[in-house]
C-alpha cells in the first residue's frame, strides 16, 4: 500500500513539474501581435533630397516597430515610374501604400487600382485631392500656412524699403502650389495697407526644386530683372542654388533670399546668412505619423480626411542657438 501511495505521489509530482515548464517550450506558436504584419509600399518623388530620405528613413524604422517590413522608392520626379511603382506594390498585395505625388492628376488612375484592390492608400508631404481617388488620410505640413510665415518673412527682410522680388516653384505639386498661395496672399495684404509696395515680378519653374534648377532660373530671373531684391524659393535646394548664382553674378548682397523646409544645409546656410529664414517642417514626424496612422486604419478607426502639421519661422538667431550646427 505505501509503495502504491508513493508512485502515486512521484506521479503527481512529475505532472505538475511538466506543467510548470510547458511555457518554456520553444516551438509554441506566435500570437498575432508577434507576426509580421505585411509590407509598406511607399513611392517618394525623390530620395536626392534629404528631406524625403528622412520621411522614408522614419516610415522605415517605426514600421518595423509595429511588424511591418518598408520597400520606400524614389521616382525620380516621374510620374509614369511612380504609377508603375505602385502597380508593382498592387501586384505584391501590400498591407498600405504610401505616396507622395509627383503630380497629382497622373497618380488617379493608379490610386483608384488600389482602391479596387482594397489597399488602403496614404499621401505624405504632398497631397493628393484630386476627386474619384479613395486617400485614407493626407499627413503632411501646412503648407498654405507655411507660404503666409514665408511672406512676413520677406516683408521683415525688406523692411520699408519694399521692392521687386521673384518666386522659384514647382507646378504640378500641391504642396508647392500652396506654399506659393500662401506666400502671395500676405504679400498681396502688404500691398494693399502699405506704403513700401513689394512687386512680383517673375515666377519661374525650378524643376522639382532642384540646386541645378534653381541655379538655372535665377540666373533668367536677374538676365529679365537685374534689380531685384528678393527671392522666394519654394525649398532648401533651390534657394541654395539660386544662392550660388547670385554669387556668381555679384548679387548676393543685393538680394534676400526666403526659403521653405529647414533642411541641415539650408540651416546652415541661415545661419551663414546665405538665406534669410525658412518656415521649417518636420519630415521625421511625418514619417512616425504615416505609421501610427497605418496602424489605426488597421484597427478600425476613422482617420480625419488631413492631418497637418505647423511650421516654425527659422531665422538667424535661431541658427546661432542651434547646437545640430557648425
Amino acid at each position: 500500500m505505501k509503495h502504491t501511495l508513493l508512485t502515486l505521489i512521484a506521479c503527481a509530482l512529475g505532472l505538475l513539474t511538466a506543467c510548470d515548464k510547458a511555457p518554456e517550450q520553444t516551438n509554441a506558436p506566435q500570437t498575432p501581435e508577434s507576426k509580421a504584419k505585411g509590407t509598406i509600399g511607399v513611392s517618394l518623388i525623390t530620395l536626392d533630397n534629404p528631406f524625403f530620405k528622412v520621411i522614408g528613413d522614419n516610415i522605415t524604422a517605426e514600421g518595423k516597430k509595429h511588424g511591418y517590413e518598408t520597400v520606400v522608392l524614389s521616382c525620380d520626379q516621374d510620374p509614369a515610374i511612380q504609377s508603375n511603382q505602385v502597380k508593382d506594390f498592387i501586384v505584391k498585395k501590400v498591407r498600405a501604400i504610401v505616396l507622395s505625388p509627383r503630380v497629382s492628376k497622373a497618380i488617379i488612375p493608379v490610386i483608384q487600382e488600389a482602391n479596387a484592390a482594397g489597399i488602403p492608400v496614404f499621401t505624405v508631404d504632398i497631397p493628393c485631392n484630386e476627386p474619384g481617388v479613395k486617400i485614407v488620410t493626407q499627413v503632411a505640413t501646412d503648407n498654405f500656412a507655411g507660404g503666409k510665415e514665408a511672406g512676413k518673412a520677406m516683408i521683415e527682410a525688406l523692411g520699408e524699403a519694399g521692392g521687386k522680388i521673384g518666386i522659384l516653384s514647382v507646378k504640378g505639386s500641391e504642396a508647392c502650389e500652396l506654399r506659393v498661395k500662401g506666400f502671395r496672399e500676405v504679400i498681396d495684404g502688404h500691398n494693399a495697407s502699405s506704403k513700401a509696395k513689394i512687386e512680383i515680378m517673375s515666377e519661374l519653374p525650378c524643376g522639382g526644386g532642384a540646386k541645378d534648377a534653381g541655379y538655372k532660373s535665377m540666373e533668367d530671373m536677374l538676365q529679365a530683372h537685374s534689380d531685384l531684391r528678393g527671392l522666394f524659393a519654394i525649398n532648401d535646394q533651390a534657394a541654395l542654388g539660386a544662392r550660388a548664382a547670385l554669387e556668381k553674378a555679384g548679387k548676393a548682397e543685393q538680394v534676400v533670399i526666403v526659403g521653405f523646409d529647414g533642411q541641415p544645409e539650408g540651416k546652415q546656410a541661415i545661419k551663414e546668412g546665405k538665406i534669410y529664414a525658412d518656415p521649417i517642417q518636420f519630415p521625421a514626424l511625418m514619417g512616425v505619423k504615416i505609421v501610427d496612422s497605418i496602424v489605426r486604419h488597421s484597427k478600425g478607426e476613422t482617420l480625419p480626411p488631413q492631418m497637418l502639421i505647423p511650421t516654425s519661422l527659422y531665422r538667424k538667431a535661431d541658427a546661432l542657438k542651434d547646437p545640430e550646427l557648425k
